[in-house]
């Protein structure tokens, strides 16, 4: 069984939820703390052991493209200030992984950006990141999905429990337990209606996949929202062959809305080292009504 060494990051939504920034500045390069969302994917991925990532992009994205690049300006700048340590970070950023680019031509929906990366993952097993999830965990959690695909051989989702209020805007699974945090998935619906819940288990960020996804997707129609749904095609990929769930250890920020972007901040500058103390200072003295 072929180990996963490729990742595919969707990186292409408008981002209307983050507008109007999103209109001017890729959601995915809105920072928390000092680093782009999108850095933090790829950051789990390569510590997963990923080697090879494409990150699918769409109009408007190549600031993306330009940050994992070499920049000759910073380092001429850095390099006559005597600043060797930011510049050595900074050009450790295009190394983190190889890392290429990808259009998603048309807006078709997480499916469609998944299927234009057919060519990139070949007959290999791949992970998925999506691009509004980052999470923090001490185990990275592709390498939590990617320890469950060893174990049984079958496709991955990574899933936490959401509210009733929640799973109706997410996905709903089916499943029985396999051992301690894994699950065997034998249904899963997208954005169910209160009527067709199987259970508060939602599909959260993370998955892993069989390169058989592939032939699923060229033929599964639009769904939710007008679009190719991702989790339609592991619906049938599930019924087919078969497929599995893990609940990830690790805390999920929802980077794609306002509350989450700021959540997100307010968590990790309370860690950062050279903003802590500052943070907790000021939050300390903050009058709230």
């Amino acid at each position: 069984m072929k180990k996963v060494t490729k990742a595919i990051i969707p990186a292409a939504g408008l981002g209307t939820r983050m507008l109007p920034i999103a209109k001017g500045v890729p959601k995915e390069m809105l920072p928390i703390v000092d680093k782009p969302c999108i850095q933090y994917l790829i950051e789990e991925a390569a510590a997963s052991g990923i080697t090879d990532i494409l990150v699918i992009t769409g109009r408007g994205k190549q600031a993306i493209e330009d940050y994992f690049d070499y920049s000759p300006e910073y380092s001429e700048k850095l390099k006559a200030s005597g600043k060797t340590e930011l510049l050595e970070s900074i050009n450790a950023i295009a190394n983190i992984a190889n890392v290429s680019f990808i259009r998603q031509k048309e807006a078709k929906g997480l499916g469609h950006a998944v299927y234009c990366a057919k060519s990139f993952v070949g007959d290999e097993p791949f992970a998925v990141l999506y691009g509004d999830d980052v999470i923090f965990s001490e185990t990275p959690v592709v390498k939590q999905l990617t320890d469950v695909y060893d174990e049984y051989g079958l496709g991955v989702v990574g899933v936490k429990s959401v509210t009733r209020e929640q799973i109706v805007k997410y996905s709903s699974l089916k499943v029985e337990s396999l051992h301690d945090n894994v699950y065997k998935v034998s249904d899963m619906i997208e954005k169910p209606s209160p009527d067709k819940i199987f259970s508060l288990l939602s599909i959260l960020g993370r998955v892993v996949l069989p390169p058989e996804i592939f032939g699923i997707l060229e033929n599964t129609p639009r769904g939710a929202g007008n679009e190719i749904q991702l989790t339609d095609a592991m619906r049938v990929l599930t019924h087919e062959k078969g497929m599995t769930a893990c609940e990830f250890e690790g805390t999920r920020y929802d980077i794609g809305s306002k509350v989450g972007m700021l959540i997100a901040n307010i968590d990790r500058g309370l860690k950062h080292p050279e903003t802590s103390e500052a943070l907790k200072q000021y939050l300390k003295d903050l009058k709230l009504d």
